[in-house]
């Protein structure tokens, strides 16, 4: 195979490559990084880019944008994974494995200093934790984890949600939740400091994953209320005890040990990778997540998921006491746990409770299998949606041009429609759907100008030559500027038009887009038996009511309503408020624009007291006695 060139600059540079750690950055023809990585060796790392053949399909891809690179020399191989670290998260170039930037995982907050605590959703933990007085758990995979725990500990404990200051200076009555045995109400006197912690020890236990702790000192009051015949008190106990074992049994149990893991796997399918995370506190599974990876569907697992844990474990107080995953590079482990402990140290916790392993035997080995399945699943079910969402969109459009015989799938759809009150304030909408997906930022509204009466043929045809007047002409005009026709307010012209009707009212649309000058194609929609109709031909096309096609024609029409819909009922409460505040003697245009300006509403204006309408610019004391009256008049009727 002949040896390819990569130009002098790049050839010069790769033969001046140090052979020591380091971390490199690969540019486009436009400066852009695209790719940061890093080396135990550089010269052996980069020139592999540019002297091997068998590239995987991305970086394939990323090899062949390289324009330039730059290299950044680092003492050891921690300084150069650290680097690399605060690199791709600076820069976010494309062909990295790039995770939600600056996600925070919240916590939750108990602070210690109150006489009577109450569980906080933290989002995130400041520096110096605990010097707040606080005691912070988690972090949770998300806000959602946060209330379900917080849900979960009121099931069994009384905690009280009130955001009041406790002790209050005069009690308060007691809510509804002291009432159902949900809170000890220390607003109203009914515990004593004590008591509330008392109970506050058993919601930190539980917290802290102590069940076994819990249900000793549950049972061991059960037994005690028990022995003085307070049975009332025993059974409610009783029954905490059995939602804390109900709370255990939800949760798979780990019997490796009761400390912290994270176990980590990963799927791949040949275009894009998955990867689940198992999390596990206090010996038991207490949730996952999973994150997609696209175009690391061919990559070497090992190289994904050393580069995942070093963008996921960035925020060191996410990192457990223990890191199962399915894979890393060969000869990577102690590197990256002696960076997980660094991170850890750096967010205050110990540095000495780190360990990472590829466990490949044992219940360690099942539990990442597990996450490989569970990494599996969300994989296919990920394809599974985008498929069902192409069906709906893009699908959907390339099966509607093919039904009405297009040469072409119609990237730009437009829906009309028109609405008036006994041919008062008549209105007509624009609906935009591109590639089968609305585009809301295209839609457009006109109050109908030259048509009086309910004409609604009539009306289209004054829209649809308004709207093609304004789109040739700003098109003609973008075209001259060379600018591209997508992007103006009408430039960008329709693939197909959908006309809410049958036949006749085709034929006018029709009409006026052939006097525009304008050559787009359309069809109708029949309401009654959603046939479909083509300006020439006769008989109507009837597609399966269950096809994605049908119903992205059905979504067209009843958006175009919709919108249309909704802006004559703007209207039409607007000109009611008009036509009211017309009755009042000497309150011409310019009052009542400004009466509606300065108080907001009808409502409000009949509201107003002598000194608020004064306050309203234009308003003398006559035409003020002017609106009182007719205020009160109003409230008599």
């Amino acid at each position: 195979m002949a040896k390819l060139y990569w130009g002098e600059k790049l050839e010069t540079k790769i033969a001046m490559l140090p052979e020591s750690p380091g971390c490199y950055l690969m540019k486009d023809a436009e400066g852009t990084i695209i790719y940061v990585g890093k080396a135990v060796n550089l010269k052996n790392r980069v020139r592999s880019y540019f002297r091997d053949s068998e590239h995987t399909p991305k970086v394939a891809a990323m090899v062949a944008n390289i324009d330039d690179f730059d290299i950044l020399l680092c003492d050891s191989n921690l300084e150069a994974l650290c680097l690399e670290c605060n690199l791709i998260k600076l820069h976010r170039p494309h062909y990295n494995i790039l995770l939600k930037d600056d996600k925070h995982y919240p916590y939750l907050r108990v602070n210690l200093k109150e006489p009577f605590p109450r569980l906080e959703l933290a989002r995130r933990m400041p520096e110096g934790a605990g010097k707040d007085g606080a005691k912070y758990f988690g972090p949770y995979i998300g806000a959602t984890a946060v209330r379900q725990v917080i849900e979960a500990v009121r099931g069994v404990f009384p905690l009280r949600t009130c955001r009041k200051e406790l002790p209050l200076k005069k009690p308060s009555r007691p809510c509804v939740n002291y009432e159902i045995g949900k809170c000890m109400a220390p607003c109203a006197g009914k515990c004593t400091e004590e008591q509330y912690w008392d109970m506050m020890d058993g919601v930190l236990a539980f917290l802290g994953g102590d069940y076994d702790q819990v249900l000793k000192v549950l049972h061991k009051d059960m037994m005690d209320c028990a022995a003085k015949m307070q049975y009332e008190r025993a059974a409610a106990l009783r029954d905490k005890i059995r939602d804390v074992e109900g709370l255990m049994e939800r949760q798979i149990a780990i019997q490796t040990d009761r400390s912290e893991q994270d176990i980590i796997a990963l799927a791949q399918d040949g275009l894009d990778a998955m990867v689940h995370i198992f999390y596990v506190r206090g010996g038991r599974m207490i949730g996952g997540d999973h994150f997609a990876l696209p175009r690391e569907g061919s990559e070497d697992p090992g190289e994904v998921l050393a580069e995942f844990i070093t963008q996921y474990y960035e925020d060191g107080n996410l990192i457990p006491r223990h890191v199962l995953v399915q894979a890393l590079p060969e000869g990577s482990r102690e590197q990256i746990e002696a960076w997980l402990r660094q991170q850890k140290g750096a967010s205050g916790a110990s540095r000495q409770t780190v360990s990472l392993a590829t466990p490949k035997r044992g219940e360690k080995h099942d539990l990442i299998l597990l996450a490989a399945k569970n990494a599996a699943d969300a994989l296919e079910k990920r394809n599974a949606k985008a498929s069902i969402r192409e069906e709906r969109t893009t699908g959907a459009a390339a099966a509607l041009g093919r039904a009405l015989g297009l040469p072409k799938p119609p990237r730009r759809i437009e829906g009309y429609d028109i609405s008036n009150t006994q041919g008062v304030l008549s209105v007509a909408s624009m609906v935009v759907f591109i590639d089968g997906v609305a585009a809301k930022k295209e839609y457009r509204r006109f109050r109908i100008k030259t048509v009086e009466g309910a004409n609604d043929f009539a009306s289209l045809n004054e829209v649809l030559g308004r709207r093609f007047e304004h789109g040739l002409k700003e098109k003609a005009e973008r075209e001259a500027a060379g600018l591209s026709p997508i992007g103006g307010k009408f430039s960008d012209l329709p693939d197909l038009v959908l006309i809410d009707g049958g036949p006749q009212q085709l034929r006018f649309a029709r009409q006026a887009l052939l006097d525009m000058g304008a050559e787009v194609d359309m069809f109708g929609l029949a309401k009654k038996q959603e046939e479909i109709f083509l300006p020439d031909r006769e008989e109507p096309i009837l597609l399966d009511h269950h096809t994605p096609e049908l119903h992205l024609i059905q979504r067209i029409r009843d958006e175009a309503h919709r919108f249309c819909i909704t802006h004559h009922r703007g209207l039409r409460g607007k000109a009611s408020i008009h036509s009211q505040l017309e009755d009042i003697p000497g309150i011409g245009p310019k009052r009542r624009k400004a009466l509606l300006t300065k108080l907001g509403s009808l409502k409000a204006i009949k509201e107003a007291t002598e000194e608020q309408l004064l306050a309203v610019p234009g308003m003398n004391k006559t035409a003020v006695n002017a609106v009182l009256k007719w205020a009160e008049a109003s409230k008599t009727k």
